[in-house]
């Protein structure tokens, strides 16, 4: 992947413009800007967050369904007792 640099003014309102070109490729209506200290780094935030990170994240623990199961269960226990 080849780097860009472009110099961007910040306004007085805090904003700053991405160049075309990177929104294009990025295409996306948001971003996360995270402060690293010595640097910020801004990154594309899917339209669909919650799907982007189906893949990342696929058969780590238990299904929604399979953990409000097991919670359900554990707070009748509790009750019975």
């Amino acid at each position: 992947m080849e780097s860009r640099e472009r110099v961007m003014t910040v306004s007085r309102n805090g904003q700053v413009s991405i160049p075309a070109e990177t929104r294009a490729r990025w295409n996306t209506r948001q971003v996360v800007v995270v402060d690293l200290g010595d640097r910020v780094v801004m990154r594309p935030i899917s339209e669909d967050p919650v799907t982007a990170l189906k893949g990342k994240y696929a058969d780590r623990g238990p299904s929604a369904d399979a953990a409000r199961t097991k919670e359900r269960q554990a707070t009748r226990a509790r009750e019975r007792t």
